[in-house]
């Protein structure tokens, strides 16, 4: 999967048995409106965003998002929009999302 060259940076670990179908939920629901990728048993995937890029990955059970954005505000909005939609499509299984910067 490409990485982003956005200089902020932001991840968060989700665990739950069902990563792959929360990533490829995630990344159908944007396709309606933004560029978005995903990999055949929706293991990575990507969703290109006008305020950054969402790069998606689900293994051994923990669903991984990594945020890009140009600015400070642009991750605050990314990190919410991701966020407030994954714990949308858990609410069988409702956990906090908890997003941590990177260097």
């Amino acid at each position: 999967m490409e990485t982003s060259p956005l200089p902020l940076t932001s991840s968060a670990r989700v665990s739950t048995d069902s990563a792959p179908r929360y990533l490829g939920q995630l990344c159908k629901h944007f396709a309606h409106r933004v560029p978005a990728s995903w990999s055949e048993g929706y293991l990575t995937g990507r969703v290109e965003f006008p305020m950054g890029v969402c790069e998606l990955t689900a293994e051994n059970g923990v669903l991984t998002i990594r945020a890009a954005a140009e600015n400070e505000g642009d991750l605050a909005r990314l990190e919410s929009v991701i966020a407030r939609h994954l714990e949308r499509f858990m609410f069988r299984e409702p956990q906090p999302i908890s997003w941590a910067k990177e260097d």
